[in-house]
């Protein structure tokens, strides 16, 4: 069974691991525990800086360290960063496309037991709409950390997603590589092609198999980074197989599928449905029956697919 480590997890400690070797701050909104940063915190005490709960004063400390020439690294729950402190992200991150790289973690439903107030579904939605902004929702640990390093030797405002709840480890091949804006095809297929990001990409490959059992062949890419989306592996896949399926743990509408669906509209249009919440807000409860509850399963992934051969 392949290792479970949550991308959190990875964030937090790939910025103590990077510590040496770049100049950067952290700063958080007093959830360094929670966040990971507690780790940078312990080693790096004279380069954290607690906030307090207050996001958007964080988000303008970090980009007025950051018009002060520093690399600043902002931290807290998705739900926070991404949706409390909107006006402070765009208006003094993005607008004056300050080097600030904004780690917000407990996105999506995989909150559990937090509720609907806290299981952010909006977040992509949000951050892909400010100019300039990179959007990066890794699939695992290993794709957490390379961004991390990507996003310290890229400048300009990054937003990257971390996710509370353990996730399998299916990047740790010897030849895996990150590259900012580019998909990565980890099974070839004629088919259908799944087009997924964040945890839905182990997903994704579970379906591809269930699907092989039945004579179907599918493609599944992984986008990582959700702005700038990778154009060319989307149409490539949407020439040579006729048909996708996105699959995310955010609301269809606004993030990938969204991504996706923009990109075929104007280059390759072909039948397309998409694995998402499907505009509700999320719920308390326990992570496994709210996936199931919530369609964020292979078994749907798999649906899908076979609706979209279908519409061929």
């Amino acid at each position: 069974m392949a290792e479970k480590i949550a991308t959190r997890e990875a964030y937090g400690k790939a910025l103590v691991e990077f510590a040496d070797k770049y100049d950067y701050v952290v700063l958080d909104a007093d959830l360094a525990e929670a966040t990971k940063t507690i780790y940078f915190a312990k080693a790096h005490p004279e380069r954290f800086f607690d906030c307090g709960i207050a996001e958007g004063n964080m988000i303008s400390t970090a980009a007025g360290l950051a018009a002060a020439g520093k690399t600043a690294f902002a931290s807290s729950f998705a739900m926070f960063a991404a949706g409390r402190a909107f006006e402070q992200v765009r208006n003094n991150v993005g607008y004056p496309h300050l080097n600030v790289k904004i780690g917000a973690t407990h996105a999506g439903i995989t909150v559990g037991e937090d509720g609907a107030t806290h299981q952010c579904l909006e977040d992509i939605a949000l951050m892909r709409t400010i100019p300039g902004m990179t959007v990066i929702n890794p699939s695992d640990a290993v794709e957490a950390r390379a961004a991390v390093e990507a996003a310290i030797q890229t400048y300009g405002p990054f937003y990257m997603r971390f996710g509370r709840a353990a996730v399998e480890v299916i990047n740790d091949s010897p030849d895996y590589r990150f590259e900012i804006g580019k998909g990565v095809l980890l099974r070839d297929g004629a088919d259908v092609t799944i087009v997924a990001t964040g945890i839905m990409v182990s997903m994704a490959l579970e379906a591809a198999e269930a699907l092989a059992k039945e004579g179907i062949d599918a493609r599944v890419i992984n986008i990582h980074t959700i702005k700038p989306v990778d154009k060319d592996i989307i149409i490539k896949a949407a020439k040579e197989t006729g048909a996708i399926v996105s699959a995310e743990e955010h609301n269809i509408i606004g993030g990938l599928g969204s991504a996706v669906a923009e990109v075929l509209c104007e280059s390759c249009p072909v039948p397309m449905l998409r694995v998402g919440v499907e505009d509700r807000f999320g719920k308390s409860g326990k992570v496994p029956p709210l996936l199931e509850e919530y369609g964020l399963t292979a078994e749907n992934i798999a649906n899908k697919a076979r609706a979209a051969l279908k519409m061929k």
